[in-house]
């Protein structure tokens, strides 16, 4: 071989290592997030111009995940339990915390996340966020349950649980409507989320707030399962609300065959929606309340939390900040109707003019209440809508469903080394 022959083989050789070490050198960090399928669709082109932004050094992918709740949790704890996820980040629900921690699945966001950032927060989008101190959770919007009434059928919102009956029995007899207050009675997460409102409007917990003893068979607990039972045996609620979720619900309030509903944020926009039959006539409060009792809102939410796996934590974490940013806030609210997390948009003069009940969405969020926070929320809930089931469909008395509830919580709570 002529020396000029070596010199131009070791010239391209040379040329191909460079190429090569360039190419790993520079090739950007892949980061995969896994969101329910609603929120992947909701951020789409704010991911794409994250990648534009960051081209060459970071890339977003995300995992559309199933749209059911139950059925996404499945699929994370699925990829964790295996050992090696395919994801760096998860858009968990606010119940999913406490068990994730507990399993070590999880990084601590506070190196990313100071107090300034929680600071800017609204109340309710605080809560649900921190394990021991520790911030292993950052809110992508603000969730909280509401009750939407009818303007047209009264001039203002029922204020406690017997004069919400008497109102809808009375617009419901009167022929005004055809269903007096809808809500979510089906056995799944939503008539829990219920139960959590209307149990804190008859002054009960879940759980002793001091103790962390189930409290389901005190008085408050037991009146609030009678009132349950009593919306449908008297007709203040239909019976087939005891297979409602929140589509049936929207559904019969949107047509306007419902006077008063429980619902979360979202059903505004699609209230005043060319096709709602009840547009320009919602009011929209927080549920109501025995004298004595407390007006509450179930916290709701989702937001994104690191895998400790990650390989990716510090690429995740700007990701993450820029999907929750106020500009990606404001975007959702004006695209999609998704409540925003900082208090300074509560106050945006064209989010205020899009969407005037804002103020009232802040009130809601100001008195929001965490369903119990626990590893084991999963099961307790379980456990309360197989009981809260039969009783709605009358294959159970209050009473009895309440004491049942209260030994199996009890069981559970032992099994596991808790309190009970």
């Amino acid at each position: 071989m002529s020396v000029l022959r070596r010199l131009l083989l070791g010239l391209i050789g040379l040329a191909l290592v460079g190429s090569i070490g360039w190419s790993s050198v520079h090739r950007p960090e892949q980061v995969t997030i896994l969101m329910p399928a609603p929120f992947a669709d909701a951020t789409a082109e704010q991911v794409e111009r994250f990648n534009a932004d960051h081209r060459g050094r970071i890339h977003l992918n995300v995992t559309r995940g199933p749209r059911d709740t139950e059925s996404i949790s499945d699929l994370a704890i699925s990829s964790l339990l295996l050992g090696a996820p395919p994801f760096d980040a998860l858009l968990v629900d606010v119940t999913w915390l406490p068990k994730y921690v507990a399993a070590e699945w999880l990084q601590p966001l506070d190196p990313w996340f100071d107090n300034d950032d929680i600071a800017s927060l609204v109340p309710g989008a605080r809560l649900g966020n921190s394990v021991e101190g520790e911030l292993y959770r950052w809110p992508f919007g603000a969730d909280v349950g509401l009750l939407y009434w009818r303007k047209d059928l009264m001039p203002e919102p029922p204020q406690t649980p017997q004069e919400l009956i008497q109102l809808a029995r009375r617009l419901t007899d009167a022929g005004d409507v055809n269903e007096g207050f809808v809500w979510q009675g089906r056995q799944y997460e939503g008539l829990s989320c219920d139960f959590v409102e209307f149990l804190s409007a008859f002054g009960g917990s879940w759980l002793d707030p001091a103790t962390g003893a189930p409290q389901l068979d005190s008085a408050a607990a037991r009146a609030t399962a009678r009132w349950m039972q009593e919306l449908i045996r008297s007709g203040a609620s239909p019976l087939a609300v005891s297979n409602y979720a929140e589509p049936e619900t929207l559904q019969a309030f949107k047509a306007g065959d419902a006077a008063l509903m429980r619902n979360w944020p979202y059903a505004w926009a699609e209230l005043q929606s060319d096709s709602s039959a009840v547009r320009g006539n919602v009011g929209v409060t927080t549920m109501v309340a025995e004298p004595g009792g407390n007006p509450a809102a179930t916290l709701g939410s989702w937001g994104f939390s690191l895998l400790r796996s990650s390989a990716h934590q510090q690429a995740t974490a700007e990701a993450i900040r820029q999907l929750t940013s106020l500009e990606a806030q404001r975007e959702r609210f004006l695209a999609q109707g998704y409540t925003p997390t900082a208090t300074s948009l509560f106050q945006d003069p064209e989010l205020l003019k899009t969407s005037p009940v804002l103020p009232q969405l802040e009130e809601a969020l100001s008195i929001a209440v965490p369903r119990p926070i626990t590893p084991l929320y999963a099961q307790m809930s379980d456990l309360l809508q197989r009981q809260l089931s039969g009783v709605l469909t009358g294959d159970r008395e209050p009473d009895e469903a309440m004491e049942r509830l209260q030994g199996a919580t009890i069981t559970l709570l032992r099994s596991a080394g808790g309190k009970a």
